[in-house]
């Protein structure tokens, strides 16, 4: 009875993201982008820059029937700027981030991401920074980018593993984002997420969307303290806050052979 009624509801949950979800939620995309585009073209970037996209983000959440869970942002001076680095479970990180970290700031993220329609472009427009690794001047040149934005008062969020999990457990964490944390004296701010790779695992990008809970765990920012190996001890820090918030089945390294 009980397997009878999970295929119903799924059954269920599945058009109702075919004939609802799916044609207001690409709706919304489209206006955020042209609003985000159309705003930071003539107005503060940072604040149509941050606040359509975290928007879009709450209904996406909220359309698709997702709870959000929260914990910690009593942790965060609302007066400090941070460089949030996150585990990255799915694609559902992003929207879990944008909408419910309720805090002002910019992406680093894949340069391929700038090919999406739209979505690209807004984010080129909101000074989202676009890692490009295809050489050693242009690597520079995105770190410049990202040190004129923190000193500017932003904060930022990393995806210091640099691509998403196949397992739903961690890889390893990439340098950049404590080199940038470490060079201009700013605390490291770890997030934990849940439930992402739940709803939307890698290896299903073009399947249905799955129902679970979501949660976002901000643990206590790293403070910088001036000493030779900061930049290592931070990183090692940041990893083991991070693993200590997944749940139980996603914790341990398992190498993610994107990386």
């Amino acid at each position: 009875m009980k397997k009878a009624l999970h295929y119903l509801l799924t059954f269920i949950y599945r058009i109702y993201q075919l004939f609802v979800f799916l044609p207001i939620f690409l709706l919304l995309s489209i206006i955020t982008a042209i609003v985000t585009v159309v705003g930071c073209a003539v107005g503060n970037g940072h604040f149509w820059g941050y606040y359509p996209g975290k928007i879009w983000a709450r209904l996406t959440c909220w359309l698709l029937l997702l709870p959000v869970h929260v914990t910690g942002r009593e942790n965060l001076d609302p007066r400090q700027s941070y460089v949030f680095v996150s585990n990255h479970q799915g694609a559902f990180d992003i929207f879990l981030i944008y909408g419910f970290l309720n805090r002002n700031f910019k992406w680093m993220m894949k340069k391929q991401l700038r090919k999406i329609p739209l979505v690209g472009v807004a984010c080129e427009y909101a000074h989202h920074i676009y890692v490009d690794r295809s050489g050693p001047s242009k690597i520079r040149q995105t770190y410049d980018n990202a040190r004129e934005i923190l000193r500017d008062g932003m904060s930022l969020v990393v995806f210091p593993e640099g691509s998403r999990t196949f397992t739903g457990h961690m890889g390893k964490f990439r340098r950049g984002a404590f080199m940038l944390a470490d060079e201009l004296k700013l605390p490291v701010c770890p997030l934990t997420i849940n439930g992402s790779f739940n709803v939307k695992p890698r290896m299903k990008d073009i399947y249905w969307v799955l129902w679970h809970p979501l949660t976002l765990t901000i643990h206590k920012p790293i403070p910088y303290k001036e000493h030779d190996e900061h930049e290592r001890q931070m990183m090692k820090e940041a990893y083991d806050s991070v693993m200590s918030g997944l749940a139980p089945e996603y914790r341990g390294y398992v190498e993610n052979p994107d990386q």
